[in-house]
């Protein structure tokens, strides 16, 4: 069951609508709209308040926490995540940009790269993790051209280039 609104919001109702108009930010802007309705005493119930703001009850219920410990600039303050955390750190993302941009000793699989740093790093890096990580930082791709075949005329190859 949702319980009871007992928060006492310290800021004047007139400086809550003001920053509200001057704010861009609409997650910013739905955090004080909170802070109004709650001020305004138009809900009884968390659960009818979070559901006015298109919010969880748990969004709602943090976002008030966060208001009661730290005040108004913390529950304003949106946190956004760095992403996720770097599989390989910064001296092996060197070391594969060096090696990879290095034509005469390029790798020439990926699984070639993965035994390298096993061998030079003494890290196991799964395949999938490497190749990908490879592809989205140095856009690789690990292509060799087609062999010619063996019956192919170099001379007729020759003429070719001359004449077109």
């Amino acid at each position: 069951m949702a319980s009871k609104i007992t928060i006492n919001i310290k800021e004047d109702l007139s400086y809550l609508i003001a920053r509200l108009k001057s704010e861009r930010n609409s997650s910013v802007a739905n955090r004080i709209r909170c802070l109004i309705l709650i001020k305004e005493d138009k809900f009884k119930k968390r659960k009818d308040l979070a559901a006015d703001l298109f919010i969880g009850y748990a969004s709602l219920k943090r976002w008030l926490k966060t208001y009661r410990e730290s005040g108004l600039e913390a529950m304003l303050c949106i946190q956004h995540s760095t992403g996720r955390k770097n599989s390989i750190p910064e001296e092996i993302h060197d070391a594969l940009s060096d090696r990879l941009l290095d034509s005469e000793s390029a790798f020439i699989s990926y699984k070639e790269a993965v035994i390298w740093i096993q061998d030079n790093y003494k890290m196991e890096i799964k395949y999938e993790t490497l190749r990908a990580y490879m592809i989205r930082h140095f856009k690789s791709k690990l292509k060799s051209p087609r062999k010619s075949h063996y019956k192919k005329d170099e001379q007729a190859v020759e003429v070719f280039k001359k004449t077109s």
